[in-house]
This record gives C-alpha cells, structure tokens and sequence, in this order.
C-alpha cells in the first residue's frame, strides 16, 4: 500500500468523472450477476446528488459493466448520459430487452438451471448443468452481454479519454493469477473476460490467453485505488452478503453459498490488509510520507439483498432489475445522508468488523 506521496486532501485532483468538488472518492464495484442491478441503482443516485466527483473505479464482472457503461455516458452527456446510458445497458441485458429470439432462449436456458430452486426437478437438472460444458451447450459462444456492450459502448473514446480511470478485473485461467485492465486498453473482450461465469460462456480469450470472471480472484480489486489514485477515499459497493444466518443444506443452496464466499473471499483478504497497514500508521509505525492512509467506505444493501436468495443473481427479468435498482437509490440516500461528511475526513467502515 505504499505510495509516493498520497494527497490528504482531494486539492488538485484532475481527470474526474463528475463535478470539480472538494468531495472525491474512487468506487469499487463488487460484481454478482443481476444483483449488480442494485449497484446501478448506487451509482444512478450518486450521479443524481451531484456532490461527489469520481476519480476512478474498479470492478469485476457485473461491476466492470456497470463501470465501463457508466464511464462513456459520462463522456456523452455528464451526469445525464451516464444515467441514461446505465438505464439502457440493464434494459437491454434483461430478458424484457432487444435480446434476439436465439440469445433470448439460451440466456432463459442456462438462467433456468441456475435460478429455480423450488422446482421438484431442480437436483437432476443442476447435475446436468455442473456436467454439461458451455462447449458443449452453446457452441456458438452466444453471449448477451457482448451485442449490449457493443451497442452502447465507444470503446475507442473509452481509451481515449483521460478523464478517471477504469480497473476491470480477470481471472487468468492458466495461472490462476488476477488480471487488471485498464482504461486505455480496455475493449468490449476485457468487459466481457471480467463477466464469464465459466459453466455459461467460453473462455475470453485475449492475447491468446483464456481468462474468467473476476470475481474469483478479485471482487472488486482495491489495490489500484491505493497505488494510482490522489484521492483516499475508497466508496465499496457491496452486494454478496458476508453473512447468511441459515444453514444451507440442499445441494442448490450449498453451492449457492460456496459461490458467495468464494467470490468475497480476496476482498475480505484486501480489507485485512488494509486495517493492518491503518492500525500501523495510527500507531506511528509506519508514515503516511510512503503508505497511503485510506478511507473506507461502504454501501450495501443493509441485509435487503439477503432476502434474495443467491441464485436470484441469475434471474434477468426487468422487474427485478427496476427493484434492485430502487434498493440501491435507497441505500445510497441513506449512506450519504449519515456518512457525507466523513469523505475525506476518516473511514465510515468498521473495517475490523468487516472482516473479522
């Protein structure tokens, strides 16, 4: 967590996405398939406030999306264009959407194994689905999310443009290892290389290497956000539950939860970290001349996406996306409402809490 001389205060700082304002932070977007509806939801009441400036963002899968999308409508048209364009993206990747009749029914397919946890069936038709292969099931690589993005995204402007930064994670499959892309490299691969949930979708390949959603190595990746950003304040948009108090016990429900840990499992490794690093320069160990001390924030939906179960990740009807996203303007209204004016003055999470 070091660095050459992290800025106190937000004075200075160029290249933002939203007003020139004392109140700057950087976002980490977790990722969570259709849960990432809640996440719009944050960011679409953040744009709509006006108060806080984006120095950058970091996210894995949903969130790398929600990231990008946001990004190039702010390049469009501000506050206004990210908003729309947001609104568009989850429109369009929602089974109500412009999805052809064929995308339609392979995405609706794989949606079923994966989301129907009350039917009968549902045990054999989850074997078969951990068995079968996306080589297998969907040979032609038929993928949603990529004619969405394609649609809406100007890649090219997204490399050219200075204005924030943009850390898209990826899971090597080869090495295992994370992978960050930047802005100015990223293109519609690198999104969609964040977002491959490996029993859907073949492996992304780029530069002749195959990689996975970054959830598995990386959701969201924060180390960016303290070695490449002035700012100090980190924003985390959390939406897979820590916690669950039930025990699972079908099958269903036992890989459900394995998924969640699994995909929390290095961001609660990243906050360890940095509770040990701020503990240490609070205690004059170490000086904030060479280690950034930074300052944690957190919007979740305060246990209202625990009401859903973990397969509803899965589940891509409109109606649910337009329910996530009002979850996501409420939390954010109520985050910002008690936590404002500790931006740039001290972490308003509990980080030991967090982890422990």
């Amino acid at each position: 967590m070091t660095t050459g001389r992290a800025a106190r205060t937000n004075e200075g700082s160029h290249g933002l996405i939203g007003p020139r304002t004392e109140k700057i932070v950087s976002l980490a977007l977790q990722g969570g398939g259709a849960h990432g509806a809640f996440t719009w939801g944050v960011l679409d009441y953040i744009l709509e406030d006006g108060r806080l400036g984006i120095e950058a963002i970091t996210g894995a899968s949903a969130g790398a999306m929600n990231a990008v999308v946001l990004f190039e409508g702010w390049l469009e048209n501000g506050a206004d264009g990210a908003r729309a364009q947001l609104r568009s993206f989850w429109k369009r990747v929602s089974l109500d959407g412009v999805l052809s009749p064929l995308q339609r029914s392979v995405f609706d397919r794989f949606l079923t194994f994966w989301s129907s946890d009350s039917l009968p069936t549902q045990s054999l038709v989850n074997a078969w689905a951990r068995m079968a292969s996306p080589y297998d099931l969907n040979p032609l690589d038929i993928n949603p999310l990529r004619d969405a993005l394609s649609g809406l995204i100007n890649f090219e402007r997204v490399r050219a443009c200075a204005d924030g930064k943009l850390f898209i994670t990826a899971t090597n499959v080869w090495t295992g290892k994370i992978r960050i892309f930047k802005r100015d490299e990223l293109t519609v691969d690198h999104v969609l290389a964040s977002a491959c949930l490996p029993m859907v979708f073949k492996a992304v390949e780029i530069d002749g290497e195959p990689y996975w959603d970054g959830g598995y190595t990386g959701n969201p990746a924060l180390f960016p956000l303290f070695y490449e950003t002035r700012t100090d304040d980190v924003l985390l948009v959390q939406i897979n539950p820590i916690e669950r108090r039930s025990t699972p016990r079908t099958a269903q429900e036992i890989q459900n939860r394995l998924t969640e840990i699994t995909f929390n499992a290095n961001l609660l490794h990243e906050l360890r970290i940095v509770e040990f690093v701020m503990r240490l320069i609070d205690e004059g160990k170490l000086s904030t001349s060479n280690y950034k001390r930074v300052l944690m924030h957190r919007i979740d939906g305060n246990h209202k996406l625990d009401d859903f179960a973990a397969s509803s990740r899965l589940n891509a009807r409109w109606s649910f996306f337009k329910e996530l996203k009002d979850l996501g303007r409420a939390a954010a209204r109520e985050w910002l409402d008690a936590n404002y004016d500790a931006i740039g003055q001290r972490s308003s999470l509990d980080l030991k809490a967090a982890y422990s």
